[in-house]
């Protein structure tokens, strides 16, 4: 009998023509390809690939943004506001801070001015009103017989003269400006040592009255308190000169002044507590009985 035993290797199989043939293009065009002959070719298809991608992404945005604007919009307008209201709100706080600056430059001058004129007690007060009348030159300050103010007291100010007391409640103080028109100050000008009258006016201008023909007065000359009639202290700075008028047919020559303080802009003073004012108004005899 014959015994059949398992086929141990098979036919190789020979390569079909139509792999070859596509063996044979591959190898071709790769062949062409590492040559550099579809480099054109390459070119165009990528630029026309990036060109309709450009197209597509361009519109595409488009409707995005026409949709998303109203929105947008929207959203600006209300950051808009927002923006607007903190910057409103940053430009009080820096208003406020400048205005807190200002008032303690002021009140440092004022005590270096104190230290400097050892010789007189003051007491800082602040101006919280001022007289509504356009005829006349009051301010009111906050401080007043409870304190220890009198009538008569001169108020000044770290630059010089403002005034002095002229009613006293016992809160508050009345301060006569000598810009007032009923306000006469007798004074000295440094430069020609000579004595004059410091007079207000109805308009808040100062002037020099009562000045001797024969006195040479210059615009610049200084101008300060004399201590003649005992209203106030000697050597106050009042302002300088800054116009002279002086005609050959009157008795005396006048001038102008220009104040060193300005009352505008007069928020605190300092009053001189120990200057006691003299009265020197006539006596008027008391009838006999």
């Amino acid at each position: 009998m014959k015994q059949s035993f398992p086929r141990l290797w098979s036919p190789i199989r020979q390569p079909s023509l139509q792999t070859i043939v596509i063996a044979l293009v591959v190898f071709g065009l790769v062949s062409l390809a590492l040559g550099g002959y579809f480099s054109s070719l390459s070119n165009f298809i990528g630029q026309s690939v990036v060109g309709a991608q450009t197209w597509i992404s361009n519109r595409y945005l488009a409707v995005v943004d026409f949709l998303t604007v109203p929105r947008d919009v929207a959203s600006l307008r209300q950051r808009n506001v927002e923006l607007e209201a903190e910057v409103a709100r940053l430009q009080t706080q820096v208003i406020d801070l400048q205005g807190q600056v200002t008032e303690t430059q002021i009140l440092s001058a004022l005590v270096d001015f104190a230290r400097a004129s050892p010789e007189s007690t003051y007491k800082a007060a602040t101006v919280i009103g001022r007289d509504p009348s356009p005829f006349l030159r009051y301010v009111i300050i906050n401080i007043g017989s409870n304190d220890g103010i009198r009538r008569g007291m001169p108020v000044v100010t770290d630059q010089g003269l403002v005034g002095r007391v002229d009613a006293v409640t016992g809160e508050a103080s009345r301060i006569q400006l000598i810009t007032d028109p009923a306000s006469a100050v007798n004074v000295n000008l440094q430069n020609s040592k000579t004595e004059a009258l410091l007079v207000g006016s109805i308009t808040g201008d100062l002037s020099l009255d009562m000045i001797s023909q024969d006195v040479t007065v210059q615009p610049g000359d200084v101008v300060l308190t004399s201590g003649l009639g005992g209203g106030y202290p000697p050597n106050l700075l009042v302002g300088q000169v800054v116009s002279v008028r002086k005609l050959d047919y009157e008795l005396f020559q006048q001038a102008a002044v220009q104040p060193i303080v300005d009352y505008n802009q007069l928020h605190f003073v300092l009053v001189i507590t120990n200057f006691k004012p003299v009265d020197i108004t006539p006596l008027v005899p008391t009838p006999a009985p």
